[in-house]
């Protein structure tokens, strides 16, 4: 796919939030890439290839999710605990969907070991979220703040590791059955403007979540946060052997998922199998990245071929409905399982909101009027009819 921008579009109703890609300057033609280079030398090598190609397609959200946790870890940070950006966002947040116009903090879990894990969630008196807690799959549990269950009123979210005995959970939580023991939770602060005091507000309404193992509700635990904001956050997809290296981290640590199981020989023919570790060698890399980059042309040629939102434009919405559905059941959709369109959304961005469209919606767009490839050498126009229909605010990001 040809481009060196995109642009996307925030519409945001009952809470706000807006999304911004990271535009790498480089020219993605296909002839820069390994795959017009790959060629088998036998069946196996063959196979190797074409189920390295599946595996991307299908582990994307995951190796997405643990970028993200990595570069957490790479600051000290640890599960349980919280990364924060107290100060409005700028190049050093290389998360697929950073903006500047909210303030941005991710919860991590892990109940493996502890068991349940607490998210207190504020009331929206002084500020509001916008936001979602999810598996490491990035499957959402459920959206938070106004948009979400609490409804603005708060609450404390329970996230619940599978096979857990709910008998034992008191009353006064909301239960988040996770099939995962890791997970993590998107939130926005949302901003009443830019100004220094609004933002300073914004963080403050932030630092008001708890998060803590429920095992330790009695000792009333400190909530651990970490500041990125001089960080480097680093979580961009590597479209080469990295990308299994990952992919391999994440097969280590969880259970298979039932829906997931026709993977476990595809994954083990190309090295990955639970319990044994990942062989590094030189052909297999070789074949491996090829993959990578064979896996992001075909999701890159599918966004390309998104149908337009509004007739006549080339906005799109980069989310099927199909898609969708399954968010909302769990993935348990009769004959369905959208793991090409999953895999293109976590190509270029993260977070999924349990109610697509209820508390945020995005369009972007990678072409101009006259369907060129938009271009970062070029200045562009943005018409933007008046009385933009949102409840908080919208956004539009290069």
């Amino acid at each position: 796919m040809k481009k060196n921008l995109l642009i996307f579009l925030s519409v945001l109703t009952v809470s706000a939030c807006t999304q911004k890609t990271t535009i790498k300057a480089e020219k993605n033609d296909i002839k820069d890439t390994v795959v017009t280079e790959f060629k088998p030398a036998d069946i196996k090598e063959q196979i190797l290839y074409q189920r390295g190609v599946e595996a991307a397609i299908w582990g994307m959200p995951a190796v997405n999710f643990q970028l993200m946790y990595d570069a957490f870890s790479k600051i000290n940070g640890n599960y349980n605990q919280v990364v924060i950006w107290p100060k409005l966002l700028d190049w050093k947040n290389q998360t697929l969907t950073p903006n500047p116009d909210v303030i941005y903090l991710m919860p991590f879990f892990n109940t493996e070991k502890t068991g349940p894990v607490v998210l207190e969630i504020p009331p929206a008196d002084t500020g509001v979220f916008n936001g979602s807690i999810m598996t490491y799959w990035q499957n959402s549990i459920q959206d938070v703040g106004p948009g979400g269950v609490d409804k603005g009123k708060g609450g404390k979210y329970l996230f619940i590791p599978p096979g857990y005995d709910k008998s034992k959970i008191p009353s006064g939580y909301i239960e988040l059955q996770s099939n995962t023991y890791r997970g993590y939770a998107l939130l926005r602060s949302v901003l009443k403007s830019g100004s220094d005091i609004d933002v300073a507000a914004a963080v403050a309404y932030a630092k008001r979540i708890k998060v803590y193992p429920l095992s330790e509700v009695s000792k009333k635990p400190t909530t651990q946060f970490v500041d990125a904001s001089e960080q480097v956050y680093e979580s961009n997809i590597p479209f080469d052997f990295t990308f299994y290296k990952i992919l391999n981290e994440i097969i280590q640590e969880e259970p298979w998922l039932e829906r997931d199981k026709a993977m476990i020989d595809i994954l083990k023919s190309i090295g990955i199998e639970r319990g044994k570790p990942f062989k590094e060698e030189e052909r297999t890399k070789e074949i491996l990245t090829a993959a990578a980059k064979t896996a992001r042309s075909w999701l890159d040629s599918n966004l390309e071929e998104t149908a337009p939102f509004f007739k006549g434009t080339h906005w799109v919405f980069p989310v099927t409905a199909e898609f969708g559905k399954n968010i909302q059941g769990d993935y348990l959709i009769a004959d369905s399982y959208p793991t090409g369109n999953r895999g293109l959304l976590y190509t270029v961005g993260f977070f999924s909101a349990k109610h697509i469209g209820e508390s945020q919606y995005y369009l972007m767009q990678i072409v101009d009027k006259d369907g060129n490839p938009l271009d970062g050498n070029s200045s562009y126009k943005l018409n933007v009819p008046a009385n933009v229909p949102v409840k908080q605010y919208w956004s539009m990001t290069v």
